[in-house]
C-alpha cells in the first residue's frame, strides 16, 4: 500500500516539464510558440466575456433578483483572488496544462488527475452551454432580419421539446476546423471577434441606460444571502477565461511575462464590462421578465427603444461573441489532453501533433465530437452549473498549488508574485469552497460521480503508463 500511495503522490519536477516544452532554452517543444500579448489577453476576454453576460442573467436573476449584481461582483473577487494566484504559477510553469500542470508539480499525481476531471468537465461543458447559447441568439437574427427562425425540432435539446440543436453542432464543427488550421490563426481571429463583442456590449449599456427604472430594485434580494451565493455559483463558469489563458504555456512568447501580464488584464477588462452590463440589464427590466427569457439582451434593448434594429446588432454581436468562447474553451481542453497524454496517463493517441499545423488533430476531433453531443442534447441550466464546480475545484488546487510550490520550490524563477501572501490564496480557498457549498446537491454528486470515474481510469491505466514511472528520461511526444 505504501508504494501505491508513493505511486499516486509522485510529482512531476517544473525543470522536466520545462524541458517537455522547450522553456528556458531548453530546446524546442512540440507546440510552436506564436501568441503575443496581445492575442493572448483576448483568449482570456474571448473565454469569459460571453460566456456569461450575454444569456446566464437569463438563469442568474430569477435565484437572486436585482441582487444579481452582487452575484456577478462576489464572483468576480473570487476569481480576482484567484487569478493572482493562477498568474504566479503561470510564469513559474508556463506549460500546457493549466491547473493540472500545476497540480502534478505540487501536490501529486492522483491529484492532478483529480484536477485533470475538474478542467475536462469545465472546458467541455462551458464549450456545450456557450453553444446553446450561441443557437439562440441566431434564432433572434434571423428572426429580425428574415422573419425566419430554425424550428425548435432542431434548435432545442431533447427536454426543451426538441431532438438537436443544430446549431450548436455546427458552431462546435466550425471552431474544430478553426483550430485544426492553427493557434496562431485562431488566436487572430478570436482577436477580432472580442474587440466586435466588446464593441457590441459598450453599445447595450449606453442604449439600455436610458430604460434606467429604480423601480426594478424594489425587491432588490427577494431570495435573500442563499440566492446571491447560488446566482454566483451560476456565474461562477463566466469567469473560465482566466483560466484558459493559462492552458497556451506552451504556445506564448516571453511566457513567465506574458502569461500573468494577459491573466490581469483579462479580469479587469471581464469585471468592469460584467458588472455595468448586468447593472444596466437589471435596471431596464423587472425581474420577472427574465425568467426563461431567449436572448435575453436583445429582448431588453428592443424594449427599451421600441425597435428590432438595437436587438438584431446585439444579436450578431452575440454570435460573433459566444463564437469566441467556444472556439477559445474547445483549444483549452485540447491542450489539457495534450499534456496528460504527454505525461502517459492517456493513451498516445491524444499527445500525436500533425507536423504541418502544429496542433493536435486527434485531440481536437474527439474534443469536438463529445462538446457537439452535449451542446445538441443537453439544456443550459445544468450545463453552467456543472461548468461552475468544475472550475471552482480547479481555482481551488491553483490557491493551494501557490502555497505549496513557494515552499518546495522557493528559488524558482517568477515572472510575478502573488500580493499579499498566504492572506491571498488562503482567501481564494475560503471563498472557492463558500461558493461550493451553495451549489444544488445534484450538482456536487454528478461532479462527484464524474471525478470518481476519472479516478477509476487513472488506478486502472495511468498510473502503470505514467511517464514518471516508465521512463526517467525527458520524452516528448510523437509527430504525425
Amino acid at each position: 500500500m505504501a508504494t501505491l500511495l508513493q505511486q499516486a503522490f509522485r510529482r512531476k519536477p517544473v525543470r522536466k516539464m520545462a524541458a517537455e516544452s522547450g522553456l528556458d532554452g531548453h530546446g524546442g517543444g512540440q507546440l510552436a510558440r506564436s501568441i503575443g500579448l496581445f492575442q493572448l489577453t483576448m483568449i482570456g476576454v474571448g473565454a469569459t466575456i460571453g460566456t456569461g453576460i450575454f444569456f446566464v442573467l437569463t438563469e442568474a436573476v430569477p435565484v437572486a433578483g436585482p441582487a444579481v449584481v452582487w452575484s456577478f461582483v462576489i464572483a468576480g473577487v473570487v476569481a480576482g483572488l484567484t487569478a493572482v494566484c493562477y498568474a504566479e504559477l503561470a510564469s513559474a510553469v508556463p506549460v500546457s496544462g493549466s491547473s493540472y500542470s500545476y497540480a502534478y508539480a505540487t501536490l501529486g499525481e492522483v491529484v492532478a488527475m483529480g484536477v485533470a476531471a475538474c478542467l475536462l468537465l469545465e472546458y467541455g461543458v462551458s464549450s456545450a452551454a456557450v453553444a446553446v447559447g450561441w443557437s439562440q441568439y441566431l434564432n433572434q437574427l434571423l428572426g429580425n432580419l428574415f422573419g425566419f427562425r430554425i424550428p425548435d425540432v432542431l434548435s432545442q435539446s431533447p427536454e426543451g421539446g426538441g431532438v438537436l440543436n443544430l446549431p450548436a453542432v455546427v458552431l462546435v464543427t466550425l471552431c474544430a476546423l478553426l483550430l485544426i488550421r492553427g493557434a496562431s490563426e485562431s488566436a487572430t481571429v478570436n482577436a477580432i471577434m472580442v474587440v466586435i463583442k466588446i464593441a457590441v456590449l459598450v453599445m447595450f449599456v449606453v442604449i439600455g441606460i436610458t430604460g434606467w427604472n429604480t423601480d426594478n430594485f424594489a425587491d432588490f434580494a427577494p431570495f435573500g444571502v442563499t440566492g446571491i451565493t447560488g446566482a454566483a455559483g451560476i456565474i461562477f463558469f463566466a469567469y473560465i477565461g482566466l483560466d484558459a489563458v493559462s492552458t497556451a504555456g506552451e504556445e506564448v512568447k516571453n511566457p513567465r511575462r506574458t502569461m500573468p501580464l494577459a491573466i490581469m488584464l483579462a479580469l479587469v477588462t471581464v469585471t468592469v464590462v460584467y458588472v455595468a452590463v448586468a447593472l444596466v440589464a437589471v435596471a431596464a427590466q423587472p425581474q420577472a421578465e427574465f425568467a426563461g427569457q431567449e436572448a435575453g439582451l436583445s429582448a431588453i434593448l428592443e424594449n427599451v427603444v421600441g425597435a428590432s434594429w438595437p436587438g438584431t446588432v446585439l444579436a450578431a454581436g452575440a454570435i460573433i461573441s459566444i463564437f469566441s468562447v467556444t472556439l477559445v474553451t474547445i483549444y483549452g481542453q485540447t491542450r489539457i489532453l495534450f499534456a496528460i497524454g504527454r505525461d502517459g496517463m492517456l493513451p498516445r493517441f491524444f499527445q500525436k501533433v500533425n507536423a504541418r499545423t502544429s496542433t493536435p488533430v486527434n485531440n481536437t476531433i474527439v474534443v469536438a465530437v463529445a462538446v457537439a453531443l452535449l451542446a445538441g442534447l443537453l439544456p443550459i441550466n445544468f450545463l453552467a452549473e456543472m461548468t461552475s464546480i468544475g472550475t471552482l475545484v480547479a481555482f481551488l488546487v491553483v490557491s493551494v498549488g501557490v502555497i505549496i510550490l513557494r515552499r518546495t520550490e522557493p528559488g524558482l524563477p517568477r515572472g510575478f508574485r502573488v500580493p499579499g501572501y498566504p492572506v491571498t490564496p488562503i482567501l481564494s480557498i475560503a471563498g472557492c469552497v463558500w461558493i461550493i457549498v451553495g451549489l444544488r446537491p445534484i450538482t456536487i454528486a454528478v461532479f462527484a460521480i464524474w471525478v470518481a470515474v476519472v479516478l477509476i481510469w487513472y488506478f486502472t491505466y495511468g498510473i502503470r503508463h505514467s511517464r514518471l514511472r516508465t521512463t526517467t528520461t525527458d520524452t516528448v511526444g510523437d509527430v504525425l
